[in-house]
Formats: structure tokens, sequence, C-alpha cells
């Protein structure tokens, strides 16, 4: 039963990083979109008032990127929490290496050190 378990969560756990890899990918290449337009178009010599209404949705298809992008993270800590509610809190899924862990802080200050070498607490 717990191979089960884990064999779901690494399926669901593919499908949603492709998920999240889709949408930033959407968010590069719209964001490029919509700085490429008005480059072009003072290149080409056009009025200001040329395309603007395309710049306009471009713009607001980003921030519609970027609530899809809040409500897919919103998802994956959704779906962090059902792992330890199906017993595999304990398993690691792989990730691709680039999802902090949640449990420590990314940086401790016992770490730093001022310039001088005197340890900062």
């Amino acid at each position: 039963m717990l191979k089960e378990r884990r064999m779901v969560a690494e399926q669901i756990a593919a499908a949603l990083f492709e998920a999240e890899a889709a949408i930033d990918a959407a968010i590069s290449k719209t964001a490029q979109l919509t700085g490429v337009m008005p480059q072009l178009r003072g290149r080409a010599g056009a009025s200001a008032l040329i395309g603007q209404d395309a710049v306009e949705h471009a713009s607001q298809a980003i921030m519609a990127l970027a609530e899809a992008r809040r409500a897919i993270v919103e998802t994956h800590k959704g779906l962090s929490v059902a792992k330890e509610q199906v017993g595999l809190g304990a398993v690691m899924v792989d990730t691709g290496g680039d999802k902090p862990p949640t449990s420590t802080p990314l940086l401790s200050t016992r770490q730093l050190r001022a310039v001088g070498g005197t340890r900062v607490a």
C-alpha cells in the first residue's frame, strides 16, 4: 500500500512540476513579447499610438499568468500537506533540486561573519 501511495505521489509531483514549468515559460515568453513590441514599433518609426492596445493586452496576460503562478504555488503547498496526510511526510519526491527546505531557514545567522572576521551571532 505504501508503495502504491508513493507511486501516485510521484506521478502527481511530475504533473505538478510540468505545470509549474509551463506557467513559468508562458510568463517568460509573454514578457518577451511585451518587451519587443514597443522596441520594434520604434525601429519601424511608427507612432507610439500604434499597437498600444496590444501592449496593454499582453501586459494583462502577464498579470493573469502571475495569478496562475500564485495558484499553482498554493496547489504545491496543498499537495505537500496532502502528502503528509497520506503518510508520506518522510518520503522525498525529486523536485529537480530547486525547492528550498521548509523546516530550516535559507540562511542561518550563525553562518554570517563581519568583514573584519568577527563572528555575528
